[in-house]
């Protein structure tokens, strides 16, 4: 089996297709909830804490002037960015929260699907349950 046979074997297994499906789609899920936060979320928590963009919320390590924008403040040395850290990490846990509410979703629908019938169940196993059952009976 030729490299190239074997690698479009390989890519064209079902589970390499849905994966790339789900990397494409959660690309873009990813960007509209980065949107959200950014654009949405983000504004407000700044709002009730004073400041009109808290992402740009940092401490100075190399001296900087407190009034610099973030960006600014990189290019003259270290900052410690711990406002552009809260808002990915609110990012990622409302990303977190929205792929645990479809997961629920997706296995609430695979329990309503119905059940596999029974295997049959062989005759010698049958008639040593109804043995068992006279005995019993007894």
């Amino acid at each position: 089996m030729s490299f190239a046979s074997e690698f479009r074997q390989f890519a064209m297994k079902g589970n390499v297709v849905d994966l790339a499906v789900g990397v494409i789609i959660g690309a873009a899920f990813g960007k509209i909830v980065d949107s959200i936060v950014t654009d949405l979320i983000m504004p407000i928590v700044g709002r009730i804490f004073g400041g009109l963009d808290f992402s740009s919320y940092y401490l100075p390590l190399a001296g900087q002037p407190l009034g610099l924008p973030l960006a600014e403040a990189k290019k003259v040395g270290a900052v410690f960015a711990y406002g552009n850290f809260l808002t990915v990490a609110l990012n990622f846990v409302i990303l977190a929260f929205i792929i645990f509410l479809m997961v629920k979703q997706i296995n609430r629908l695979k329990r309503d699907e119905p059940a596999a019938p029974p295997a049959a169940v062989p005759e010698d196993v049958q008639l040593l349950r109804e043995i068992r059952d006279s005995l019993k009976n007894r």
